[in-house]
This record gives C-alpha cells, structure tokens and sequence, in this order.
C-alpha cells in the first residue's frame, strides 16, 4: 500500500504540490512519503496550514515542528472562521461553508505560487461518515490522495508506524464546534471554556486518547472509550469541582462511551 501510495504521488509531483496540512495523521503520513520523494528529485513542495480559535494552538505548534523535521517548506495563515455565519451558527452544514473558505485561500496560494495540485489527508473512512466539507473539497478540485486509493485509518496508522513517524498513534483531533450541538451559538468564550474543559480532563487521564467534552447549554457530557468509562468515574472527583469552575452546572459521563461525531446528523 505505500508503494502505491507513493507512485501515486510521484505522478502528481512534476506540477508541483500544495499540501493541507493540520498535523495529524492523515496529513503526517502524505507529506513523510512526499519529503522522500523529495530528497529523491526536488519539486515543488509546500505545506499550508490555516490558525483558527476552533483548533488547539499546540496543533498548529506539532504541524511546523513536523514540516521542520521533514525539511518541507511551512506556511501557516490565520482566518476566523466566525466571520461566517453557518459557522457562529453551528449549522449541520458548517464544516462545508468553512472548508470552502480554507480551501479558496490555499488554492489562491497554490495558483499564485504555480504549485498545479492541491492535496488533503481526507481517507477512505471519512467518506463512510456526514463529512459536508467534502463537498468544498470536491467543488475546488482537492485531490484526496488516501481516499482514491481507498485507504483506512487503520492503514493509514500501520503505514505510519512502519516510516517511524510519531504520528502514528496520535488521536484524532477535530474541531472544537464538533463538540456542539448543531445550531448553537458560538463564540469565543464557549470555545475557549471547552478546549479548557477537555485540557484538564487529558491532564488528568492522559493514558486515555479519545476524550470529549460535549456540551449541551449548561451540562457538560464527557465521552472517553467504554472500557476506561469506571476509572474515570471512579475518579471523577478530580475534574468535577474544576469543570463547574470553568462555568458548567451538570456533569455527566456518557455510558455509551466515545463515538466520533456523536452530534452528526446524515442529510
């Protein structure tokens, strides 16, 4: 599979590439096989990256340590995704309205800077799942490498563990809306009180990967995988009094356990 991945790329290589670039697994393991590529015959390469208040800093802070240990050219832009209204808003239709306008700026970038292809980490188990930022992706002409060749996150991990990239078991990582019910308003403020709330409980259970902090108006809703859910509640004592400092009058630990987008609805 990596070989065909990587002859896969090779193909696109000679147009120059422009890669979006979070950080994360997906993305790690496309710009790894292009960096070797690379070194083998130089193209033109460059990794972008979009800042917004809806990702952890430290994300955009792994994302430039990485393009540095690759040796590929970074450039990081800002954009406030708040500027647009479906994303105040919340609206099941969010993550189109604002892949739309990621996308238009790295395809600016791609086209002033004469780079032909632009890439995304997107993977064949996202097309399985409500993903209505692939539409964005697909009206600008993205090219989803891992998705075309029908590639699994679980592929995607072996393949990262087999190129030693520290990548490979990183939890996935999403935007902070996602832990919204839709049609919520957001702000600044309800973001940052999430992004806190979720800090402290990976501080606290940091063996734990998958954890989120969903919240419903003032209840906060804790989704960690099933078979860790009696240590945390065995040991909820040591969050609680801090999430109801952060602001939220209800805790609650789902019984059902972690599942990736539990708010998504399927149009």
């Amino acid at each position: 599979m990596l070989k065909r991945l990587k002859e896969y790329l090779q193909n696109l290589c000679p147009g120059g590439i422009a890669l979006a670039f979070s950080g994360g697994t997906d993305s790690a393991l496309l710009l790894a096989v292009l960096a070797g590529i690379h070194r083998e015959k130089e193209f033109p390469l460059v990794a972008l990256t979009m800042q917004t208040i809806l990702q952890d800093p430290a994300e955009i802070e792994d994302a430039a340590a990485l393009a540095r240990s690759f040796n590929v050219t970074h450039r990081i832009f800002s954009f406030n995704p708040f500027d647009l209204e479906q994303v105040r808003n919340n609206r099941p239709d969010r993550c189109y309205h604002c892949k739309k306008a990621i996308f238009s700026h790295f395809g600016e970038y791609a086209r002033v800077n004469g780079l032909t292809h632009l890439l995304d980490g997107t993977n064949a188990d996202d097309l399985q799942v409500y993903r209505p930022g692939r539409k964005a992706l697909r009206e600008l002409g993205v090219i989803s490498p891992l998705a075309e060749l029908g590639i699994t996150k679980a592929q995607i991990r072996e393949m990262s563990a087999a190129l030693n990239l520290k990548t490979a078991g990183k939890p996935a990582s999403p935007c902070l809306a996602t832990r919204f019910e839709y049609n919520t308003r957001l702000s600044e403020e309800t973001i940052n009180r999430v992004a806190a709330g979720e800090k402290l409980i990976r501080q606290t259970f940091p063996v734990i990967n998958n954890i989120r902090l969903r919240i419903h108006g003032s209840l906060a809703r804790i989704e960690v995988p099933a078979e860790t859910i009696p240590q945390v509640a065995g040991e909820c004592s040591k969050i609680i009094p801090a999430l109801k400092d952060l602001g939220f009058a209800y805790i609650s630990l789902d019984l059902e356990g972690f599942r990736s987008g539990s708010f998504d609805t399927k149009n």
